[in-house]
C-alpha cells in the first residue's frame, strides 16, 4: 500500500476553495484549482515513496506491471494501470467536449505523430487532437449538487428549446432538426452552430443571451437551460457553446448520484463538486465553452448522437452493509462508495486499486498485516500483491478498481 501525492491541475474554471479544504491547507488556495489527479497518467503521474525513494506511480507500474497490477489486468491493458481517479471541483462551465473509443483513439493518435513535422512530442501542423491512444470514458459522481450537460436532447424537443427564443436566424438549425431523419439531425443542427460565420457570432450571441434570459423569467420546463447560458455567458462571453448548449440535456445531479459519459456521448460540466473516474486517457475533443484547443471537424465526425448518458445510483453490494457500486460498461474502471462504520470491512476488488477519503478517518490493512491510516483528502494505491485489504474506523472513501 502507498501513499499518494495526487497532481493539482490549475485549470481556469477551478475552485480556489474545494481542494485546498479537502486536502486541510490554507484557504483560498493562491489560484483555482480545478482536478485533483490520483493515478499513473504519463501527463501527471501521483508521486509515491518506494524504499525511501521518491518515485511516481507510473514508473513504479512500468517496473513490474505483474507485481503491481496482477498478471490478468497486464495482459488485459497493455501493463498500464487501466483507471485514473480525480475529484472535480467546477467554480465556471469547462469545455463541450467528446471522448473517441479505442479504435478512434488509436487511429487518431497514430495519424497525427505520422503528420509531417511531428517529432519528439512536438506537433506538426497544429496542436494535437489525441494526446494518447486509449479512450476516456467517464463517470462522474456528485459530492455537492453537481450541475451538468450531457447527451443531446432528442431532435424535436431541440428545435422547441430553440424555437421558443423566436430568433430569425436559428430558423435554419430549427429546420434540420424538424427534418425528416434519424439522430443525424442533431449532428447537423451541431455542425451549423459549430461553423457559425465568425463575423455574426457576436451579434448572435447577444441576441441569443438576451433572449434566454427573458425565457429563463418565463418559467417552463426548460427555464434552467435558459438561465444556464445567461450564466455561462459571463465567463465565456462571445463563445459559440453557449448556443450549442441548448442542444444538450440540462441536469442537476443531486449528491450520491453519478453520471457515466460513454464514448461518443457529448457533454459539458457547469459548476459542482464530484469525483471522477475515468479510463487512464486525457483525450478530449472540445467545441465550445473554452480556450483550449478546440478540433470541431474531428469532434463531429466522432460524437454520436444516439448515445445515452444516464444517470447512475448506487446499488448495493449483496452482504456488504456499507459498500456501494455504480455500475457502468467500461471495462477499464468500476466505481464504490464504502462507508466505513467502526468494525474491520473488506474493501472490494483484488486487483490494482486506489482508495480517497473524503470524509473522516480510516485505516486499511493488506493481507500481510500492514496498516495505512487516511485522513480527508488522502489518497493511496493497492497493489495486486497486497491482496485482501480491510478498512476500519468512521469514513467515507471512494476506491476505484477495474471493471
Amino acid at each position: 500500500m502507498d501513499f499518494l501525492r495526487p497532481v493539482i491541475q490549475p485549470y481556469a474554471w477551478g475552485s480556489r476553495h474545494v481542494i485546498a479544504d479537502l486536502q486541510g491547507r490554507p484557504v483560498p488556495s493562491p489560484g483555482p484549482e480545478a482536478e485533483l489527479w490520483m493515478g499513473a497518467h504519463p501527463s501527471a503521474p501521483s508521486g509515491v515513496t518506494r524504499d525511501g525513494r521518491e518515485t511516481t506511480l507510473d514508473a513504479v507500474v512500468a517496473a513490474d506491471p505483474a507485481r503491481e497490477l496482477g498478471a490478468e489486468v497486464r495482459d488485459r491493458f497493455g501493463g498500464r494501470l487501466p483507471f485514473l481517479l480525480k475529484v472535480l471541483a467546477a467554480e465556471k462551465a469547462l469545455s463541450i467536449q467528446v471522448h473517441p473509443d479505442r479504435a478512434q483513439a488509436e487511429r487518431g493518435f497514430a495519424a497525427e505523430r505520422a503528420r509531417p513535422g511531428a517529432v519528439d512530442g512536438v506537433p506538426g501542423g497544429g496542436a494535437w487532437t489525441y494526446v494518447d491512444d486509449w479512450p476516456k470514458p467517464e463517470l462522474l459522481c456528485a459530492l455537492t449538487p453537481f450541475e451538468v450537460l450531457a447527451g443531446l436532447r432528442d431532435a424535436d424537443e431541440a428545435a422547441d428549446v430553440l424555437n421558443a427564443l423566436d430568433l430569425a436566424p436559428l430558423r435554419p438549425v430549427g429546420g434540420a432538426l424538424r427534418a425528416a431523419g434519424g439522430p443525424e439531425r442533431l449532428t447537423e443542427a451541431l455542425r451549423l452552430v459549430l461553423t457559425w460565420p465568425a463575423e455574426e457570432r457576436g451579434a448572435l450571441l447577444d441576441a441569443v443571451v438576451a433572449a434566454c434570459e427573458r425565457a429563463a423569467a418565463d418559467g417552463g420546463p426548460h427555464a434552467a437551460a435558459y438561465d444556464a447560458v445567461v450564466r455561462m455567458a459571463a465567463h465565456h462571453p462571445g463563445d459559440i457553446g453557449l448556443l450549442a448548449s441548448l442542444l444538450l440535456r440540462h441536469r442537476v445531479l443531486q449528491p450520491g448520484e453519478a453520471l457515466f459519459m460513454p464514448a461518443g456521448g457529448l457533454h459539458a460540466y457547469i459548476q459542482g463538486v464530484g469525483v471522477e473516474l475515468l479510463a487512464n486517457s486525457d483525450n478530449v475533443l472540445r467545441a465550445g465553452l473554452t480556450s483550449k484547443h478546440m478540433n470541431v471537424p474531428e469532434l463531429l465526425r466522432v460524437v454520436d448522437p444516439s448515445v445515452e448518458v444516464p444517470v447512475l445510483r448506487a446499488r448495493r453490494l449483496p452482504g456488504a452493509a456499507a459498500v456501494d457500486v455504480y455500475d457502468s460498461t467500461a471495462p477499464e474502471f468500476r466505481l464504490h462508495r464504502v462507508r466505513v462504520e467502526g468494525e474491520p470491512s473488506g474493501v472490494p476488488g483484488e486487483g490494482p486499486r486506489i482508495a480517497l477519503c473524503v470524509d473522516g478517518v480510516a485505516t486499511l490493512r493488506d493481507a500481510d498485516g500492514s496498516e495505512l491510516k487516511l485522513g480527508r483528502g488522502e489518497s493511496c494505491f493497492l497493489s495486486a500483491v497486497d491482496g485482501a485489504v480491510t478498512v476500519a474506523g468512521e469514513a467515507t472513501l471512494f476506491l476505484a478498481t477495474v471493471g
